[in-house]
């Protein structure tokens, strides 16, 4: 069932502190630390990163996500993918921005978990016991804490979910309470709201155009933000956006305001911190300097644990983001568990593994926090300018005014090919990486869309209606051994006056496959993500049957269960007969057995393709060998299940020259 929080509530609001902000809620972590790294302090490099900030905290994150884009919402889902299903209509290459903004946040599901832990566990340097802990110390924590979670993911998180809500809570009030005891540190601060600072900053400052890349990580939540619209709902994201929000300004004010201070009035205490007016990344972090002492070990703690919730939100959201993908055809079948009883929750065990494995490498490969900063941010920049672009087709099918949709791109492509332009400084120092995973992501999404558009060029449908005598002549032929009581079929054809012609071959050519009735059963994929629904077409009353499921793209295709109780309804409702006809079985009521046959399609050698295409079908069969089989994925019986191979030739050969010679 849907939960209730999609209207606004005390539960749901919490609900939305824990499932919501993870990411975007442990930014002050790095953020500020990532601005300064190898600068000299002054005010103008502090007040102008902290009006970037607060500006693009305000322009990217509230206006264009918790004000325009949750509008976007799909019969309550959101997500890139989601609103791809609202627009894909319009114009067919949306496809493309689709495929790119979800290959660049699954990328960036690889990286989030490393860097926010690892920022996290690197606080216990502050400690004065552990302030020699080597980097492959906390590597090794990291790699621990991170091998955990990802295990727990098989048992669903429906029990520790509950515990994130008030757990993000003390976070954001430790941010907000962490600030505001220096916030008044130094009064010239406030000068952040002002966005001529920010301007300042990018114009005047040597290189202050790059500080972008780095300023953009307080806003790399704002895309999963989007993608969890459907646990808790619009209005409880935007009413605790403003509680989140203030908590984050407060705290990264009071990060500026303590700098500031250190510059005009060195404490003692923490000027082994500075060297030549350069803050040492290296021995501490900004977020951590500005704790008491007697607080850092419960501070290091919440900050640990916040990090792993948000790496959870990332995770949990990217099995979303997978089977969505799925669903669309834009990814190969993958095994998937449902954990729990509760909606949303499912796992996905390959997709466990392959951001497991890819969090590793990120841990093992950059082994410190303000080296992953390089990797962070690059590709999911690609992602915003992708949501900017299906968004404004969306505002199209909604008749807004033409000149409002080109001033939302004029703004939003401007704003977010300048972080691109800035992010790309770091391609060099490590955002290579997830440029590279999210582009073999990209090339994988590409490969199987592209691979079933070659295919359907050439798969043949037939007037059904034609060869239905044959089909009942062979029914009722008794010198045929007899194959199964009930033979189903699984068909594409969207006209149920279709079939494919390597069905017909199936029954009547290859091996005739005498049976008492034979069912056609078609899935249609819908853009409503939870529409489940069916409905049957006698064609020929207790002969042969379609039954045409209606599933949205958040639904899991489990066949062998809703065919189950579509003939359970049939039974009950006197529209069918499935007991047994064998001669001696009918008096005992027993019910005929069913056998689900499926084709499976291999490359045949007698094609000629084009090279690129020859690429992709190869590339496609090779990622298809390696993914779910087509029964599995369909949730069949296997037990029930008969495959057959069949060769699939869409570029026949046609140059073959063959000289017959006689002796």
């Amino acid at each position: 069932m849907k939960t209730t929080t999609q209207k606004i509530s005390a539960a749901g609001l919490l609900i939305a502190l824990g499932i919501i902000y993870g990411d975007i809620g442990t930014s002050p972590l790095y953020v500020l630390n990532a601005v300064i790294k190898d600068k000299p302090i002054d005010e103008l490099l502090v007040v102008g990163a902290l009006s970037c900030i607060i500006w693009t905290l305000t322009l990217q994150t509230t206006i264009k996500y918790v004000i325009l884009t949750l509008q976007a919402d799909n019969r309550g889902e959101g997500g890139i993918f989601s609103l791809f299903a609202l627009v894909r209509r319009r114009k067919k290459w949306l496809v493309i921005p689709a495929m790119i903004g979800g290959a660049a946040l699954l990328a960036d599901g690889m990286i989030t978990p490393p860097i926010s832990v690892t920022s996290a566990v690197e606080g216990l340097r502050q400690i004065t016991a552990f302030q020699d802990i080597s980097t492959l110390s906390i590597v090794y924590i990291v790699l621990a804490i991170l091998t955990l979670l990802f295990f727990l993911q098989q048992f669903g998180t429906a029990s520790i979910g509950k515990l994130f809500g008030p757990m993000m809570l003390i976070w954001f009030l430790m941010l907000a309470a962490l600030g505001s005891v220096h916030i008044l540190d130094d009064l010239r601060i406030f000068k952040a709201f002002s966005p001529h600072y920010a301007i300042q900053l990018l114009t005047l400052y040597p290189k202050g155009f790059w500080i972008l890349g780095a300023v953009f990580l307080c806003t790399t939540g704002a895309e999963a933000l989007y993608s969890d619209l459907g646990h808790c709902g619009k209005w409880n994201i935007r009413y605790s956006w403003i509680f989140v929000k203030t908590a984050l300004i407060i705290n990264y004010l009071g990060q500026g305001a303590w700098l500031l201070a250190q510059i005009n009035h060195p404490d003692p205490a923490t000027a082994h911190l500075f060297s030549n007016g350069i803050f040492n990344v290296n021995i501490s972090n900004p977020f951590y300097a500005i704790m008491p002492n007697w607080f850092l070990l419960p501070g290091i703690l919440i900050a640990t644990l916040a990090a792993i919730i948000a790496s959870q939100a990332l995770i949990s959201g990217s099995f979303t983001l997978v089977s969505e993908a799925i669903r669309l055809n834009l990814w190969p079948k993958m095994k998937i568990n449902y954990p729990t009883e509760e909606r949303g929750q499912l796992y996905i065990p390959g997709a466990n593994m392959l951001l497991y494995v890819g969090c590793v490498i990120m841990v093992i490969y950059f082994q410190k926090s303000t080296n992953m900063e390089a990797a962070y941010g690059l590709a999911i920049t690609l992602c915003m300018i992708s949501t900017s672009m299906l968004f404004a087709n969306y505002l199209v099918l909604h008749r807004i005014k033409p000149i409002l949709i080109y001033l939302y791109l004029a703004v939003y492509l401007t704003i977010e090919f300048s972080f691109l332009i800035a992010n790309l400084q770091k391609f060099e120092h490590g955002g290579y990486v997830t440029l590279i995973i999210g582009g073999l992501l990209f090339a994988v999404m590409y490969i199987w869309y592209r691979a079933r558009k070659i295919k359907n060029r050439y798969i043949e449908f037939v007037r059904l209606e034609n060869y239905i005598p044959k089909i009942q002549e062979l029914s009722n032929d008794r010198t045929v051994p007899k194959y199964a009581t009930h033979l189903v079929y699984m068909t594409s054809a969207n006209n149920p006056n279709e079939i494919e012609h390597k069905v017909i071959y199936s029954i009547l050519n290859k091996k005739p496959k005498r049976a008492d009735i034979y069912w056609l059963v078609h899935i249609d994929t819908v853009d409503n993500p939870y529409t489940c629904e069916y409905k049957v077409d006698h064609i020929i009353p207790n002969d042969i049957i379609r039954i045409d499921f209606r599933l949205g793209f958040r639904m899991q295709p489990r066949i062998n269960l809703m065919f189950r109780k579509v003939v359970e309804d049939l039974v009950a409702n006197k529209e069918v007969n499935i007991f047994s006809r064998y001669e001696s079985l009918p008096s005992n009521q027993t019910v005929g057995d069913f056998q689900f046959i499926v084709l499976e399609k291999y490359l045949s050698q007698d094609n000629d393709l084009p090279f690129l295409e020859r690429v992709v079908m190869k590339f496609h069969f090779w990622l298809k060998e390696h993914s779910l089989s087509e029964e599995k994925g369909f949730g069949l019986d296997l037990a029930n299940v008969t495959v057959e191979k069949f060769p699939l030739v869409v570029a026949p050969v046609t140059t073959l020259k063959l000289k017959r010679v006689d002796n």
